[in-house]
């Protein structure tokens, strides 16, 4: 049995960097590809129940009943997606997810948000290194519509995303933070 601290998924969960030449790299792909294979099924649902069904699928636990996803989702991997109870999450959201990614009790994600726990390091002879680091939105917080939330960022309590943001660093509780890179505009 493998050992757990040596699994890449916990690797890249505690933040280490990793090689595309990493001997389990090919393990990201498959992980892809059972997130894929779900998706599918997923994204085909015709009921908000089903569709919650197929995402407790993915995320590897019975995700509340109070939750509701629209659809088209896409994720990349899925199991580090945590759920709190009455999360809403519009079109077209997109969760890359392999730092992990915690959405607390009675959030709101717009349509085409985008939860990016990865990245790569920007010198070109490193770029082929996968960094993760969690994402977490706090209760109540608000993503507006097409922002998009980059890797370790925490959005706090009561918080709102402008649509069309792109956070890169922390949200303080009750503000509301807009613009590229998000800047607090306003205190709630």
């Amino acid at each position: 049995m493998e050992n757990e601290s040596n699994n890449i998924f916990q690797r890249l969960k505690k933040g280490v960097a990793l090689s595309f030449d990493e001997v389990e790299f090919y393990k990201l792909a498959e992980g892809a590809e059972r997130a894929m294979a779900i998706l599918v099924e997923l994204n085909s649902s015709k009921t908000i129940g089903d569709i919650r069904k197929q995402l407790s699928t993915l995320v590897g636990y019975q995700v509340d009943e109070s939750t509701t996803l629209y659809t088209p989702f896409s994720s990349n991997y899925g199991k580090n997606i945590k759920l709190g109870k009455n999360v809403f999450i519009n079109q077209n959201c997109q969760i890359l997810d392999l730092g992990g990614v915690t959405i607390d009790d009675n959030v709101m994600i717009g349509p085409r948000v985008n939860l990016l726990s990865e990245t790569h390091p920007i010198a070109p002879e490193s770029r082929k290194f996968l960094i993760a680091k969690p994402i977490h939105i706090k209760q109540n917080a608000w993503i507006g519509a097409g922002a998009t939330i980059l890797p370790g960022v925490t959005i706090g309590e009561h918080a709102v995303v402008a649509a069309g943001a792109v956070v890169s660093k922390d949200v303080p509780a009750r503000t509301v933070a807009a613009g590229i890179p998000a800047k607090v505009v306003k205190s709630i």
